[in-house]
């Protein structure tokens, strides 16, 4: 009996001591890699297509974001050299309401490959660097398509988004 009662209570004092990490496993940000040029999941919905540009260093890559805003009203958009973790600002964080594009010069992956899609349950959750949700993409995605007209563009976006919304079993927004 007094054998049964030391392993019980240095079981106890395991699971007392393995608690946080369990815990702290729980409160991990889910991080998600966007691999194609449309991308959902559920409370977001993520579409990229390319603007050319009148010569052929200036085509405009935009990313259309489309969130659940009661479940995601922040995002911040990070441009990353994966080599140094050198980073820039694509987007400042910022209420998104419905949606917003983000709009980025070609040339920027070239130094800044890795695009990093945060997405925030709460101001307080942005102001303290505590995203909910992070897409990330290296480089733009092979099947983005390019556009040479901005309504053609928006045309696309606006489609692809849609099509994310009403795909059966999406719960993007």
């Amino acid at each position: 009996m007094r054998c049964v009662r030391a392993v019980s209570a240095r079981l106890l004092l395991l699971c007392f001591a393995c608690a946080p990490a369990f815990c702290a496993a729980a409160d991990a940000v889910r991080e998600v890699h966007g691999m194609a040029d449309a991308f959902a999941v559920p409370g977001v919905a993520l579409a990229w297509a390319v603007a050319r540009g009148s010569g052929t260093g200036d085509a405009t890559v935009v990313i259309r974001i489309a969130v659940d805003a009661p479940r995601f009203p922040f995002a911040d958009a990070t441009g990353v050299d994966p080599f140094t973790r050198s980073r820039t600002t694509v987007l400042a964080g910022t209420r998104i309401g419905g949606g917003i594009d983000v709009r980025v010069p070609r040339a920027h992956f070239a130094d800044f490959p890795r695009t990093e899609v945060r997405f925030f349950g709460s101001e307080a959750a942005m102001q303290t660097d505590a995203p909910n949700l992070v897409v990330f993409y290296l480089g733009v995605p092979d099947t983005t398509p390019e556009f040479a007209t901005e309504a053609a563009l928006d045309g696309y976006l606006a489609d692809r988004i849609a099509r994310l919304r009403a795909s059966p079993g999406s719960k993007a927004p």
